[in-house]
């Protein structure tokens, strides 16, 4: 092999393009020709230099792209307000089955029911009230329960107000009495008003991840 061809094809090669030749015979040559092989070395030294040279200075622009970025994240005052009233709504909640439990409470104790009820009656719809605040105080605390209670407390309220109307009207039961019972209702709204917030995030959180992935 001529030192020429040699060096064309050892360049080719530096640029990762075929030699031209036997791999094998170019090596040889290297081997045996002290020209050819400083001509490579210094070459191949070239090349090198010249492929790690530093990348050229480009501006920083740090403070444009952080004076572009919006104050707040998208969704970001809505999900803190979202927050903000159920911590409100679990409060509420909170408020009421203290309230449900403290009226609950005589009865269970001293057995002193309502009208003169009968202490084993008294005793009975204490802990009947009692287990409804027991009700209320676990979804203030795991609003998860919510859908779980609606059924009991649902139909529990839908029976007592109707019932509680019909006594007022011929006069079985002092309006007073009656009163008591709006812990009851109020409760429930509660519950109800946290079941179906938690069921509408539920349903947007599908929704939301769709979107993401067709952005």
């Amino acid at each position: 092999m001529q030192c020429p061809a040699c060096r064309e094809a050892f360049s080719a090669r530096l640029d990762g393009e075929p030699p031209g030749v036997d791999p094998a015979e170019l090596d040889r040559h290297l081997a045996g020709c002290a020209a050819c092989a400083g001509w490579a070395e210094r070459t191949e030294l070239v090349t090198r230099r010249a492929r790690l040279a530093p990348a050229p200075p480009v501006p920083d622009l740090t403070r444009e792209v952080l004076a572009a970025l919006p104050r707040t994240l998208p969704g970001a005052r809505v999900a803190a307000r979202s927050r903000l009233v159920t911590s409100a709504l679990r409060l509420a909640l909170l408020a009421v089955g203290v309230a449900q439990a403290a009226w609950a409470w005589p009865a269970l104790t001293s057995g002193a029911g309502a009208m003169s009820a009968p202490v084993h009656l008294a005793h009975e719809t204490g802990a009947w009230n009692l287990g409804v605040a027991a009700a209320l105080l676990a979804v203030a605390a795991a609003p998860r329960l919510a859908p779980g209670t609606l059924p009991f407390l649902g139909t529990f309220t839908a029976l007592l107000a109707t019932l509680t109307v019909a006594d007022l009207r011929a006069g079985h039961v002092h309006a007073d009495r009656a009163v008591a019972h709006l812990l009851l209702l109020a409760g429930l709204s509660l519950v109800a008003t946290i079941a179906w917030r938690r069921r509408r995030r539920s349903r947007a959180l599908p929704a939301l991840a769709r979107d993401r992935v067709a952005a």
